[in-house]
C-alpha cells in the first residue's frame, strides 16, 4: 500500500506526526507499505536566504506574550516521543526548497526515512540552518548518501521546478496544513493524529486496497 506523507522539515507537528506514524506502522509488521515524503512549504514566499526566526514569528503570529498552550502541548507531545524540541537554538527560519530537494533524492537511494529523521533533529534539537548546503551535505553523509553526488546536485537547480510543482499540487488538491497523509492514493488524513487513529486509518485503507486488488 502506498503512503504519502506531506510535510515540511520546519514543521514541528510534522516531526510529531512522523514519530506517531512510525508507531502505527510498527504495530502492523505484516503490512507492506511504500512510504514517501512529499512537498509542502509552510513559507513558500520565504527569501532564498531565509529570515531571522524571531522576526519571522513576529510577522506571522504577532508579538509573543510567552509560551502558548499550543506550544506547551507540542513540547509535551514531543517529549513523550523522545523529541527534544529546543526552539531557542533556532536562529533563522530557512527557505526549505533545498531541504525538500534532498528529501526527494533520498527516496530514490532508499535513505529517506533516516534522512528525514536526521533533518528534523538537526533543525529542532540542534538548531542548524537546513538551507545551508554544508549542513545538508552533512545530513546526507550521516544518512549514508553519496555527498559527492549530492553536492553537485545542490550546486545547481536540479529538481527545483519539481519541488515547486509538487507544492503547488498539494495546495490545489486542498492541503492547507501539515502533516497530511494520503493512504492508498485515495484517503486523506490531516494532522499529527494519535497512533491509534493512524492505525485505524492504515487498517481501513489496507483492507480496501487488498479487496480492490483481488476483484
Amino acid at each position: 500500500m502506498h503512503l504519502d506523507i506531506i510535510s515540511d522539515p520546519i514543521c514541528p507537528w510534522c516531526y510529531v506526526g512522523k514519530k506517531r506514524m512510525e508507531i502505527a506502522i510498527a504495530a502492523r509488521p505484516q503490512m507492506q507499505i511504500d512510504l514517501a515524503y512529499r512537498v509542502f512549504q509552510l513559507n513558500p514566499d520565504m527569501p532564498r536566504e531565509g529570515m531571522d526566526r524571531k522576526e519571522h514569528m513576529r510577522r506571522k503570529f504577532g508579538e509573543s506574550k510567552g509560551p502558548s498552550p499550543i506550544m506547551k502541548a507540542l513540547i509535551d507531545a514531543g517529549r513523550e516521543l523522545g523529541i527534544d524540541f529546543n526552539f531557542s537554538r533556532i536562529a533563522r527560519t530557512p527557505n526549505t526548497q533545498d531541504a525538500h530537494r534532498l528529501i526527494r533524492w533520498s527516496h530514490s537511494t532508499g535513505h529517506q526515512p533516516e534522512l528525514v529523521e536526521i533533518m528534523f533533529r538537526r533543525y529542532f534539537t540542534d538548531g542548524d540552518d537546513i538551507s545551508d548546503h554544508s549542513v545538508l551535505l552533512d545530513i546526507a553523509r550521516e544518512a549514508g548518501m553519496d555527498t559527492g553526488i549530492i553536492g553537485g546536485l545542490l550546486a545547481g537547480d536540479a529538481d527545483r521546478d519539481l519541488i515547486l510543482a509538487e507544492d503547488a499540487t498539494a495546495r490545489r488538491i486542498g492541503i492547507q496544513g501539515v502533516p497530511s497523509y494520503v493512504l492508498a492514493n485515495k484517503y486523506l488524513l490531516v494532522g499529527a493524529q494519535e497512533p491509534e487513529l493512524l492505525l485505524r486509518a492504515l487498517d481501513m485503507a489496507f483492507a480496501e486496497s487488498r479487496q480492490a486488488a483481488a476483484s
